[in-house]
Parts: C-alpha cells; structure tokens; sequence
C-alpha cells in the first residue's frame, strides 16, 4: 500500500509503501521501513529500516507510528503526527499533514514538536484548534497505552 503524505495546500511532500497488517472500519495498520539514513532523535537513533507499525484513522486528527530498532526489535516509542483524518482508498491511504508532532518514548514521557512549523501553516482558527483537540485526545490515549511487547 502507498502512503501519500500531504502539506495543507494538498501537494505530496512524502511518500513510501507499507504491508498492511491489519484493517478495520475506521482504521488500518501498515508496516514499513525507515529510509533515511540514520539520525539522532530526541533520546534515541532512528536508523535506516528501523520497522515502523503505523496506524491511520479516517476518525481521528493523529496517526501513530510504533518504532521498533531494525537490531534487536526493541521499541523505541511512538511518533505521532497530528493531522487530518486519514483518506483510505484501494492501495493508497493519505494524510494531511498539519506539522504538530508529539513524541512518546519506551517509558512514556510525551514531548510536543513543532508548535512553532503548525503557526507558520498560518491555518484558520477552526482547523488550528482541531489540530490542538486532536493532540489532547492522542496526549490522554497514549497515557493509558503499555509499551508493546
């Protein structure tokens, strides 16, 4: 399957393909691999096809990728993107983008990115307190979730 992600104006800034792992109503789950070259992050390395198992929801305004180190299968953390509901079409799911990142590591401590590249988007009001509804909602989600494994 092909992910399409988008900037607000609609254009294509990313893509890559994934294997789907599971698909549900409002929701699907791919698995794919990091393909930039290795780089330092927050308390962590992402590394070249480090497996990512990324959920989209055509729901809800985040996706969730679960990072798991392409060595030994350890879990890194959850990098989430706040963003528009997910499109889910035959072979393509999409999404945009709305630059708002949180990032939870294997112990749990949550760390907002990117405020300042979500203000530059200079969105309307409406879309910008969406965006920030969306995060709350991934904020208390991720609290009650255990580390994989």
């Amino acid at each position: 399957m092909k992910v399409l992600k988008k900037n607000p104006a609609g254009e294509v800034t990313w893509q890559y393909e994934g294997a789907v792992l599971r698909c549900g109503e409002n929701e699907i789950t791919l698995e794919a691999f990091f393909n930039r070259d290795d780089m330092p992050f927050q308390e962590i390395v992402l590394k070249r096809n480090d497996r990512f198992v990324e959920t989209f929801y055509s729901d809800r305004w985040y996706n969730i990728f679960e990072i798991y180190d392409r060595d030994d299968g350890s879990f890194k953390g959850w990098y989430c993107n706040i963003c528009e509901p997910a499109v889910m079409e035959e072979n393509i799911v999409s999404y945009v983008d709305l630059a708002l990142d949180l990032w939870v590591s294997a112990n749990g401590r949550q760390t907002v990115l990117d405020e300042d590249e979500l203000e530059d988007l200079n969105l309307d009001d409406a879309l910008k307190q969406k965006a920030y509804d969306g995060l709350k909602e991934l904020q208390v989600f991720l609290k009650t979730k255990n580390p994989p494994g």
